[in-house]
């Protein structure tokens, strides 16, 4: 049976309802273990949270609970806004992404004191009190709420689903039996198992992230403990909102009737941990919370669980107030000593945060993807690409000296795909997510294997070219969600005026950057609604005209899709008429990512992933050599990352044109997309440097050079990358524009010198290139050291394109 279950096979009721005689325990906590392993991996999270009791009144009076007391003499029944907001601030100063809402089940139904405060107040309810407390918070603090306000209706659930991201209860028990006279539910109508089941089903229906469990040690049996599982599960079956299952033990408190009953041992917990491990199987979130059993956080990680439950820096955990939190550091050591990694995550769990629009209400999802990373966990970093920002200083110390993760916690499936890899076999889609997943000690193997396969390709030369950046335009018709540089009338006005430079300004600038020792120009631009391919001929035949031997590296496949439809040619006749004009090599952008789920809301009306690679492909045939690039860290998930590094490397595999790969993380801060709330703050820096690192294996041994950007990267961060697969720096750039008309802090250029200075800190050998990875001469590198400044540069008005802000 349990084999079974790690085959995958969910067991049936009547399967699971005979482990209430299963007495291995240990074979019982290995398939738990292994259950757990096959999807959380190496994963243990939690959620760094505040907790908010604000009412401690209950009309339920259960036999074993501190948290609940009649009304005091001098003491408010509720805590009033001001009480609330203190609270929260502390926690969000500490840090922390939830304020868990915790209280009394109806007090006005039972209290007098409680229906005056609420009247007084304004509130028909403390329902109502509550979401307006949720919403004062969220708005106030940022927090995402959480609320266990008990039995509800749908009208109550409805209502507090507009302004908390996820809400409770805990099932506790599923027995009647418990609540009968002598019984600890006795005397609490909200503790019957079929009222609370139906808050449970009516929150399935109104898709609300819900998170329950089961109290253990209360005078149930296991057969009853596995009944109130097998009831969860039903609901769970039916609605796939219930995102964690808490097992909690009970503990006998003083000053209640239950002070001297036994509590659960600690082979009760870990057993009821692993069924419920076993009869959820691997994806669901399984919990217990660690201040209720210190000391036992490798026994209970060995029984299957996945989440240490909400811990708070800043409140205690008012129904358990003898249980003291453990220190962070010491849950993150405790849970590193059982070969884990522990991770933040929100309040919502990241199955529910990477499918937001169907989860959340609408005012709640821009800043739950602003809170999160790529997989849906927390974002616990300030560190955006663009900003001048100090990286984490974890990722510091991690690459300070050499990589050496440590061998024993590097997950075995991790040290399996890094062997396949460096070996040249092509991984899957599920084996490349699986490596961006990585986290802790699988992280580092990670960019170690990477490092040393860029040593094994490239030595420890460091390449980079002189080059200039010519923008000739930032007018568009096209409507990228991600772009802060196009202007015009079908276009967001951001920063900065329409302009479209006259031929002469852009045969001046070439000539001023080869007067600087560049040996490329790199020509992009908005495509202008009055741009034809003749427009793309002529920037070509100016510059050779004037400067025969520079290397024009020009026009996204967009601009040639365009540019060919405007002459009614096919991209193949266009691209020889480009050669012939003298066009040197193409750049990769305007890939984006490359898979149409993304695009469809990413860049609707731009091209195509089929027809992006059809240019490519056409490019290659007629003897062009191009740049392949991605675009991550927006609204995607790391399986479309894979989709499109496998895209790629198919494609090479076909035509060997690509010369470098060229990871570009989204920058953020000017991006329509991000002030619409619908994009996240750009990759975290672990992912972006799992970008470089990831992008070497899996390209392995077609696309030789992994090109890291130090606009959108920083100097340090550029460090990193060269740490971790990457081996070129790309182009001083000379006027960059485009990334600093998103918001980025990096400058618009950096001269041979800093580039030099840069690798050579690393004890890497810098060595200018052309564009095409060849040497450049004596005279061309000579000129590029301590060129002059630039000239001013001139814009030239297109007032035609002036947005009208009346």
């Amino acid at each position: 049976m349990l084999a079974a279950a790690l085959q995958g096979q969910m067991l049936s009721d009547d399967e699971a309802r005979s482990l209430a005689g299963f007495t291995d325990l240990s074979l019982l906590l290995e398939t738990a273990s292994q259950l757990r392993d096959t999807v959380h991996h190496n994963r243990i999270s939690y959620s760094r949270k505040v907790f908010i009791p604000l009412t401690q009144l209950c009309r339920d009076v259960c036999h074993y609970c501190t948290f609940a007391h009649p009304p005091r003499r001098g003491q408010r029944a509720y805590l009033s806004p001001d009480e609330i907001l203190a609270i929260a601030r502390a926690g969000a100063e500490a840090g922390c992404h939830e304020a868990l809402f915790t209280l009394g089940d109806k007090p006005e139904l039972r209290y007098k004191v409680a229906r005056q405060e609420l009247a007084e107040m304004g509130y028909a309810s403390t329902i109502a009190y509550l979401a307006a407390m949720a919403e004062l918070v969220f708005k106030e603090t940022g927090l995402l709420p959480h609320a266990n306000p008990g039995v509800m209706t749908a009208e109550d659930i409805t209502l507090l689903r507009r302004v908390t991201v996820s809400q409770g209860i805990m099932l506790e028990s599923a027995s009647e039996r418990l609540s009968e006279r002598g019984g600890p539910h006795y005397g609490s109508p909200d503790k019957r198992p079929a009222v609370r089941l139906e808050t449970i089903r009516l929150a399935g229906e109104l898709q609300v992230p819900f998170t329950s469990g089961i109290l253990i040690g209360i005078g149930e049996t296991r057969a009853e403990r596995i009944e109130s599982l097998l009831a969860l599960r039903s609901l769970h079956q039916s609605y796939g909102h219930i995102q964690e299952i808490i097992i909690q033990n009970f503990r006998a408190k003083p000053d209640t009737r239950m002070a001297h009953a036994p509590e659960p041992d600690l082979d009760e917990l870990l057993w009821t941990l692993a069924v419920a491990r076993v009869l959820f199987g691997p994806t669901m979130n399984i919990q217990a919370p660690p201040n209720l059993s210190p000391g036992t956080y490798r026994q209970l990680i060995k029984a299957g669980l996945n989440d240490w439950g909400g811990v708070s820096p800043v409140t205690p955990d008012h129904v358990n107030p003898e249980a003291k939190w453990p220190h962070l550091q010491e849950l993150e050591q405790e849970t590193a000593a059982a070969g884990k990694f522990l991770l933040e995550r929100l309040a919502i769990y990241p199955d529910y945060v990477l499918n937001a629009s169907r989860w959340l209400d609408q005012s709640l999802i821009a800043a739950t993807l602003q809170a999160s990373d790529t997989d849906g966990f927390a974002r616990t970093e300030q560190w955006s690409p663009g900003a001048e920002q100090p990286i984490p200083a974890s990722y510091i110390q991690t690459f300070a000296q050499a990589l050496n993760p440590d061998t024993t916690r590097v997950q075995p499936d991790i040290s399996s795909l890094i062997a396949k890899a460096t070996a040249g076999e092509d991984l899957t889609e599920q084996e490349i997510v699986r490596l961006f997943q990585a986290r802790g000690d699988d992280f580092t193997a990670i960019c170690q294997a990477a490092n040393d396969l860029r040593k094994r390709v490239n030595g420890d030369v460091v390449t980079y070219v002189v080059n200039r950046n010519i923008n000739y335009t930032n007018i568009c018709y096209f409507r990228c969600q991600f772009c802060a540089f196009s202007k015009g009338k079908l276009s967001e006005n951001l920063r900065g005026a329409p302009y479209d430079l006259g031929l002469d300004e852009v045969v001046r600038r070439a000539q001023e950057a080869w007067e600087r020792g560049a040996t490329e120009v790199c020509m992009q631009g908005g495509i202008h609604p009055e741009y034809t391919g003749e427009t793309y001929l002529r920037m070509c035949r100016a510059i050779k005209a004037v400067l025969p031997d520079m290397h024009i590296h020009a026009f996204s496949p967009l601009e040639v899709w365009q540019g060919a439809q405007t002459l009614g040619l096919s991209v193949h006749d266009f691209l020889v008429q480009l050669k012939e004009a003298g066009l040197g090599t193409l750049p990769g952008t305007a890939a984006e990512i490359l898979d149409d789920e993304v695009r469809a809301t990413l860049c609707p009306d731009k091209i195509k992933t089929d027809e992006w690679l059809h240019v490519m492909e056409e490019a290659h045939k007629v003897g062009f050599r191009t740049t392949a690039t991605i675009m991550y860290g927006h609204q995607e998930q790391p399986k479309y990352w894979a989709r499109h590094l496998l895209r790629l490397k198919q494609l090479q595999a076909r035509t060997g044109g690509f010369t470098e790969f060229v990871p570009l993380p989204f920058v953020h801060m000017e991006a329509p997309v991000y002030w619409k709330g619908r994009a996240r703050k750009g990759p975290t820096f672990r992912e972006a440097i799992l970008m470089h690192a990831v992008a070497r294996l899996v390209l392995y041994p077609l696309i030789t050079s992994i090109q890291v950007s130090w606009v959108k990267m920083g100097r340090e961060g550029v460090k990193i990358c060269l740490q971790a697969g990457a081996n070129d720096m790309g182009g001083t750039l000379m006027n960059e524009s485009i990334t600093r008309a998103a918001g980025g802090e990096f400058g618009q250029e950096l001269p041979p010198e800093q580039m030099e200075e840069v690798i050579s800190s690393l004890g890497r050998i810098p060595q200018q290139r052309t564009t095409l990875y060849r040497s450049v001469s004596d005279e061309r590198r000579q000129a590029s050291y301590n060129a002059p400044v630039l000239q001013p540069i001139v814009l030239t008005p297109s007032k035609r394109y002036v947005r009208n802000r009346a």
